[in-house]
């Protein structure tokens, strides 16, 4: 089923996202976390594109079919294309509808200088574009309330977002924040634009500092002073760091939802704990 299908329109829909585990491991080392993010009864699990871009040993439509096979939740198969042609991707596509998945993320990907860059897919919109022409998919994208790292202002990305939306995305996935104000004006510009599908907002709670320093080195993203003096305070307290992380993106996701936003996409880190500490948090609320 699609996720559009799946998410009530009068209610915000609450994800994961997971990563599969490496390749020299099988994929019950992931149970224990998938078991309890089944009990917390998401509205679907994405699941991110494997290490090393190999189409054939990819463990990330194996994670998939498990997740929706054996816990009968809905996954959302991320698919790069920097790094893949056509034929890659029609062996992707081949995989997914055998499994009966239906939702993708389609993205662009990061530049890996360990891997050949193809021709084929110059851009996100153009992986839509061609899975949409390829099979009925419920296809999401990604974006950024920051600004992608490669944009030279907002309204450039704003504008290249909306070509991706035109191409046939169903809805947005937004990268980690931690300032609800960037987010609710990332949205407002997206409906002025004519972005109109549903934009979930991407939580990540913080819960070590080398944690957060790296994935702010990935996607820019920026650190509001209270979120700042959260970090500089308990830096050498890991307990109470990972306390004041988890009462952060709940503080932040209660925001959020009281502003009406579309969804809430906690990035979990395959850490279950996490998880069930934040929906335990927000389970009167939705």
């Amino acid at each position: 089923m699609k996720i559009t299908e799946i998410v009530n329109k009068n209610a915000p829909s609450v994800s994961f996202e997971i990563f599969p585990p490496k390749r020299d491991t099988t994929l019950k080392s992931i149970d224990a976390t998938l078991d309890i993010l089944a009990e917390l009864n998401p509205d679907y699990i994405s699941v991110t594109f494997g290490a090393g871009g190999s189409v054939n040993n990819n463990l990330t439509v194996e994670l998939a079919k498990k997740i929706k096979h054996n816990y009968g939740i809905e996954p959302v198969v991320h698919l790069t294309c920097l790094t893949h042609d056509k034929k890659d991707i029609d062996e992707l596509i081949i995989q997914l509808k055998e499994a009966d998945i239906e939702n993708v993320l389609a993205l662009r990907g990061d530049y890996n200088p360990d891997l050949e860059i193809k021709d084929d897919f110059k851009y996100a919109s153009d992986l839509v574009s061609y899975i949409k022409s390829n099979g009925d998919f419920c296809v999401s994208g990604a974006c950024y309330p920051e600004c992608h790292l490669e944009s030279k202002n907002r309204i450039e990305d704003i504008l290249n977002l909306k070509k991706k939306v035109d191409a046939g995305v169903d809805c947005l996935m937004s990268q980690l924040f931690f300032d609800n104000d960037l987010y609710y004006s990332f949205v407002e510009n997206c409906r002025i634009a004519g972005i109109n599908v549903p934009i979930h907002a991407g939580i990540m709670p913080v819960v070590n500092k080398a944690q957060i320093e790296r994935m702010v080195t990935l996607c820019g993203a920026s650190l509001p002073d209270k979120f700042r003096k959260i970090l500089n305070k308990y830096e050498d307290n890991k307990e109470a760091l990972f306390d004041a992380g988890l009462v952060y993106a709940v503080n932040q996701i209660v925001e959020l939802l009281a502003s009406g936003v579309d969804g809430i996409h906690i990035y979990t880190m395959n850490n279950p704990v996490v998880a069930k500490r934040i929906c335990n948090g927000i389970k009167s609320l939705i």
